[in-house]
């Protein structure tokens, strides 16, 4: 089976992008990152990828005058890589409806939420305001709105009693890191299929998403 290609874009430390190159490197997942971007010429997933031997990429969203030719330079970017897969991690851009339309149901983001719950920012503190019992992660296909393209696969875990923002961050991130893998992984042996209009999961069509924590994890 061919090898999934992959495009990382990041803004900052990549601890997603490392547990990614892990998985790959490790032979979990039947892919090659061909590139990390980051909009950010600091941030150190770019030194993540370098010790790798992977390309490295900087589209920075400060030298451009607007929002659209940022997109414009990515998309020319991105088009020229040709990748199978596009991963948002930890990528702190809004992308424009071009690039998206570009690379329709070819990107995925990871979301510090149970997707539909707490679209946007903050997600951690508005759940403790809100006395929830659990909070959780998303991985999605990007849309033109925002957190809101089709959810593959969502995690949880509990919201203990005084536990703070910063305490709960370091739970999603932990999570994070094995869901991003995983989801590779199904991509790479074809047991996750995302097509045009359909979403299949082990050849059968997926109508809700995927909990990860009630699934096999290798």
């Amino acid at each position: 089976m061919k090898k999934l290609s992959i495009v990382v874009l990041i803004s900052g430390n990549g601890s997603n992008l490392q547990s990614i190159i892990d998985a790959v490197e490790a032979e979990q997942v039947n892919g090659q990152i061909t590139a990390v971007i980051s909009n950010k010429a600091d941030a150190y997933g770019l030194q993540r990828a370098k010790k790798h031997n992977i390309d490295q990429q900087v589209v920075g969203h400060k030298d451009f005058s607007s929002r659209e030719d940022f997109d414009i330079a990515l998309l020319k970017e991105l088009t020229r890589l040709k990748p199978d897969i596009i991963v948002l991690a930890g990528f702190m851009r809004i992308l424009g409806s071009a690039l998206i339309q570009a690379f329709e149901r070819k990107i995925l983001n990871i979301h510090p939420s149970i997707l539909p719950n707490y679209k946007g920012l903050n997600t951690f503190q508005r759940a403790i305001d809100n006395k929830e019992k659990e909070h959780g992660v998303s991985i999605h296909i990007v849309t033109p709105e925002l957190d809101d393209g089709p959810v593959i696969v969502r995690g949880r875990y509990p919201i203990l009693t005084g536990e703070t923002a910063s305490e709960l961050q370091r739970k999603g991130h932990q999570l994070e890191h094995k869901m991003y893998s995983q989801v590779l992984k199904w991509l790479g042996r074809g047991d996750l299929q995302i097509n045009a209009d359909t979403i299949t999961f082990q050849d059968k069509l997926l109508e809700r998403p995927i909990e990860f924590e009630s699934r096999e994890t290798q």
